[in-house]
Order: structure tokens, then sequence, then C-alpha cells
């Protein structure tokens, strides 16, 4: 299991009406704040903020074809130019699940990525796909 220890920076929030609404850093917007979101926005300054992963080089909630099904993954990470880390938010209340592996595996056939991450905001866990095979990691991997 990997420990994610949040910066003290936080997304910034604002109230629209009865919207609450976040600013995505990657996608230099305000989006719909909900609990998966905020999973996501608090990795998102996780990865820039404590592991100086540079922001032009990470997607957010960006369309993916499986087979004939569009899906979209939450955050991918890219180095030279390629998929690098794949990450995958649930928001805190849902467990993180083989299941939920499996969903990351689904996406990971077409974007190839070296490392997957799936997180609810407390629980962690990353792998590395080398081989076919899948082995546990315990840390982001350094940029």
């Amino acid at each position: 299991m990997i420990k994610i220890v949040y910066p003290d920076k936080k997304p910034a929030i604002k109230t629209e009406g009865d919207r609450e609404l976040v600013f995505c850093v990657a996608r230099k917007r305000w989006v719909h704040l909900t609990p998966e979101e905020w999973v996501r926005q608090n990795t998102l300054l996780y990865l820039t903020e404590t592991l100086q992963y540079p922001s032009s080089l990470i997607s957010v909630e960006r369309q993916l074809t499986l087979g004939e099904l569009q899906k979209r993954f939450d955050i991918v990470v890219y180095k030279d130019e390629k998929p690098f880390v794949l990450i995958e938010c649930k928001e805190m209340n849902v467990r993180v699940t083989q299941k939920t592996l499996d969903q990351v595996l689904r996406y990971n056939i077409n974007l190839q990525a070296v490392y997957f991450i799936i997180t609810n905001g407390t629980t962690c866990y990353g792998f590395s796909k080398a081989d076919g095979h899948l082995t546990g990691i315990d840390e982001f991997p350094a940029f």
C-alpha cells in the first residue's frame, strides 16, 4: 500500500448558486466538486506539489475507447510522450477492490502505462507492469 500525505496547499473552492466548484489545476478550469473530484484534485496536488510531476504532462478525465465502449480515465501522467502512470480515483466511501483493479487493467490495455495507482483518498495501491506481470509498489514512481 502507498501512503499519501497530502500537501498543506488545498484546492481552490468556490460556490456558484447551489453548486460547489473546485479549480482543476490540470484542466485549468472550474469543475463541479463531487466526492470523487475531491480525491482527484487532492491527488493532483500531491503529484504536482509533493512529487513535482509537471502539470503540463498530466491529463485528467479524457475519453478512452474500449472496443465499442467509451470510458474516461481519471488521471494519466505522461513521460517521454507515453503514458507513464495511470491513476484511478474513487470517492472516499468507495472501497478499493479487485473490481477497481480490473477497471484499471482494462483501461491500460489501450494506454500501456508502466505504473497504475488506485486511490479513494485514504487507501492507495500501486502496481507496475513488466513482461505481463503485475508487481505491487509502495510509493509513487519518481518522475
